[in-house]
């Protein structure tokens, strides 16, 4: 038991990413506990750029609508100008002159931009159906994110009961040092009194019981050190403030164990993993029909603008004469646009629907997953409900006995070492009825997790 409280604490030490210097102390609720430490999780902050990145892709294929090629493209650099001998041309007649050439004293600045744009008309709905599958895609990002965000709730729901189940455990120890106190004096006074009934085997017993004690005690301040320092840890803050749980007394959560059916319609319905995959198909579907229609001829608005200036260079006037240094012309036209790598556009829906066939056995391998995760931890929650009924009659019935060992002890009837063995077993029991109610807490929490029941419906109720 002892070993899985710290193997989840360890593991939320490595969740988080940095450490505060605690000041003033602040008692907190459970939901406290949990928003706070949510919020200071990297592994949290990570997740969440993976549905950012999803959502990110719906804005790209939304932008698909709008002119989804507009391009721009700049030129300057020094050019030399022309010269030509003929003296019955034009400067915009120079193309007539086959003798034309460059004039190397004459440079100057040369500037061209280039503009081209495409608008879709008609694509049979591909875009809107792309549109829609990133939004599908999205979705099932922050479904699997609410997975993610469960399996750390359930470690901080054992986090903050194990500092309850620690001060549980420092309470109990207190107490039982006092008996230990009251044992021991009455040893020595019949020490000191040389009372012949005193058997020094008793003693002996009573000194290693003793000794056991102190080696418990100094376990119990170590683990509560080590809660406390994991607390500080996941809920540190820029106040620098210390943080204790609001609930002093570890208690069975009030929520009865309902039947095993109950868990498993509720996997079925609520778990976030499943909702992933089945909206992740949805997706994928919707993108296979996007790709039908992509490949279909589709209807385009194109439109072009090329300017350019170079000073000592004279445009020409003909229109069936392009001087790339001094031009200025665009127009504007429709388009239909088909694409013809049909081995690659067939390669490609049957890839997608592959990944369609995996999605779908993925929810059924999910499913059975799943069912035996709820079986699992259901068994383990009515075994951990039974054990915490019992030993609680148990601890009931030695505490009658060290009654009954007290006053016979008192009257001297007793004898020590029948009172040191009852005041042991009522110890251990005490101790076993914490541990095993947060046994029962934990498993009960890891039930609820399963079958996709939020963990605060287990402190609300």
């Amino acid at each position: 038991m002892t070993a899985r409280i710290l193997f989840s604490i360890v593991s939320l030490l490595l969740t988080f990413s940095s450490v505060g210097i605690a000041q003033d102390t602040l008692q907190v609720d459970f939901n406290t506990f949990l928003n706070k430490a949510l919020n200071n999780s990297g592994q949290i902050k990570y997740q969440r750029q993976e549905v950012e990145i999803a959502e990110n892709q719906i804005k790209q294929a939304q932008a698909q609508r709008i002119v989804p090629n507009l391009r721009l493209d700049t030129q300057h650099g020094l050019v030399p100008g022309v010269e030509s001998d003929r003296t019955d041309l034009q400067e915009d007649e120079y193309y007539l002159d086959p003798n034309l050439r460059n004039d190397w004293s004459n440079w100057a600045v040369f500037t061209k931009f280039q503009v081209s744009a495409v608008q879709p008309v008609f694509t049979w709905g591909a875009i809107n159906k792309a549109v829609e599958a990133a939004r599908l895609g999205a979705e099932a990002a922050q479904h699997s994110f609410e997975a993610k965000k469960a399996d750390l709730e359930l470690r901080l729901f054992d986090l903050y009961f194990s500092y309850v189940l620690a001060l549980e455990i420092e309470r109990l120890l207190d107490e039982a040092q006092d008996k230990v106190d009251q044992v021991e004096r009455q040893i020595n006074k019949m020490k000191e009194e040389g009372d012949s009934s005193l058997d020094e085997s008793e003693v002996f017993k009573f000194e290693i019981y003793k000794s056991e004690f102190e080696i418990q005690k100094a376990e119990v301040k170590e683990n509560m050190n080590f809660v406390k320092e994991t607390w500080n840890y996941v809920l540190r803050n820029e106040e620098n403030e210390v943080y204790e749980p609001q609930v002093r007394f570890l208690d069975p959560v009030a929520a009865n164990i309902e039947s095993v059916d109950f868990y498993q319609n509720a996997a079925f319905n609520n778990r976030p993993e499943l909702k992933a995959l089945k909206v992740g198909e949805e997706a994928t579907e919707t993108y296979i029909t996007s790709q039908k229609k992509q490949n279909l001829p589709g209807l385009y608005l194109a439109g072009y603008l090329n300017f350019a200036n170079t000073p000592n260079r004279p445009r020409q006037s003909n229109p069936f004469i392009q001087n790339n240094t001094n031009l200025f012309s665009g127009g504007f036209g429709f388009t239909i646009r088909q694409k013809l790598n049909f081995f690659s556009i067939k390669a490609n829906i049957e890839r997608s629907r592959i990944e369609l066939k995996k999605v779908t056995y993925a929810q059924d391998a999910a499913k059975d997953g799943i069912l035996l995760e709820v079986n699992t931890n259901y068994r383990q929650a009515s075994l951990a409900d039974v054990k915490v009924e019992q030993t609680d009659e148990a601890l009931v019935t030695s505490k009658r006995w060290l009654r009954q060992e007290q006053l016979d002890y008192d009257f001297g009837m007793g004898e020590v070492k029948d009172l040191i063995d009852a005041m042991r077993k009522e110890l251990e029991l005490k101790l076993q009825l914490k541990q095993r109610i947060f046994e029962y807490n934990s498993s009960l929490a890891k039930l609820n997790k399963s079958a996709g029941i939020p963990l605060t419906t287990l402190i609300t109720n």
